[in-house]
């Protein structure tokens, strides 16, 4: 079976394989390294500054010459472009994120949100749109917006999980509905052999997060790498709301930690009644520079600066943790 597929030839990469844009967890030398490796690296850029993403893709750039995108997520970002001085919400902050990477990224990766206000502003910018869904109505939207690929999200992902059934069941409908649109998998994407599944049923490609958390690469904390690496699926958890801080109402999947552990223990109570609510857990550090309190509850990456108590932070991953067994 040939792994070259229409979206190789859309992205202009050797094979279809993107790493996912996992917020500051997702820099320069992890792009780069996939993409120099024949697939499709993704910054993560999500609450990043135009500034720094241009700054950022421009250092990518120098790290390879093949094609890379950026990721942004649409959801909940209203109030927070607003602050940041974008009077018309988080469509003019897209559009200046597209502006700034536009120059070295080829494609725009979205998620959890309507992105049809953004791919016309991104054809103009000669920016790809990828858009990650959870449904094959959230799909046929997307494809009625112009969006050049979708990513179809499986509810056995790592992080904020917008898919709400298998990736097995939720890939081949999508894939009949859309056609003939790429459509990558996402969720339970193991290895090779995933791989190949998912192209069986008609998948142009796959994005894979788990296994490229634990690389050497990643801009990760090394604890949060070596959980990746001894968990099992059966470690990890779905929850709706417990990381709900920063980001409400996104279910999203963890591996089991103190956390969730002294919550279950709990009784599982809602927001508000946790154990050790509001209580920091540890300092974030932030692409500005700025370093924050990191709430417990909150979402965030552990990335590499973290500094507190990493079994109190969300550990995102998926059920593919069970084959990666190493950094």
């Amino acid at each position: 079976m040939s792994i070259r597929t229409p979206l190789c030839d859309l992205l202009g990469i050797d094979y279809p394989i993107l790493s996912v844009g996992f917020g500051e967890g997702a820099r320069a030398e992890l792009v780069s390294a996939v993409s120099n490796a024949g697939g499709f690296g993704v910054l993560g850029a999500s609450d990043d500054e135009p500034d720094f993403i241009r700054a950022e893709t421009e250092r990518t750039r120098t790290l390879t010459d093949r094609p890379f995108g950026f990721n942004l997520i649409i959801a909940a970002q209203d109030d927070w472009a607003k602050e940041k001085g974008y009077h018309e919400g988080f469509p003019a902050y897209a559009r200046a994120m597209i502006a700034a990477a536009g120059g070295s990224a080829i494609a725009a990766v979205f998620f959890w949100g309507d992105p049809a206000p953004y791919v016309k502003p991104a054809h103009e910018a000669g920016v790809k749109v990828l858009i990650q869904v959870g449904s094959v109505e959230e799909a046929e939207a997307a494809a009625e917006a112009g969006v050049d690929a979708v990513i179809a999200q499986g509810v056995e992902a790592g992080g904020h999980v917008r898919g709400t059934t298998s990736i097995w069941e939720l890939l081949p409908a999508t894939v009949a509905r859309v056609a003939p649109l790429p459509v990558l998998a996402s969720g339970e994407i193991r290895d090779g052999a995933g791989l190949a599944r998912a192209l069986r049923r008609g998948a142009a490609g796959v994005s894979l997060g788990t296994r490229f958390v634990a690389s050497d690469e990643a801009n990760i904390h090394i604890d949060f790498k070596r959980h990746v690496v001894a968990a099992t699926a059966t470690d990890t958890v779905y929850t709706p709301d417990l990381y709900d801080v920063w980001w409400p109402g996104a279910p999203h999947r963890t591996l089991r930690n103190k956390t969730y552990e002294e919550w279950e223990a709990a009784g599982r109570p809602p927001s508000g009644s946790r154990p050790g609510e509001g209580e920091p857990i540890g300092r974030y550090h932030l692409s500005s520079g700025r370093v924050v309190e990191w709430p417990r509850y909150a979402v965030g990456m552990a990335n590499s600066d973290f500094e507190g108590n990493i079994e109190y932070a969300p550990l995102w991953a998926g059920e593919s943790c069970s084959v990666v067994n190493d950094i």
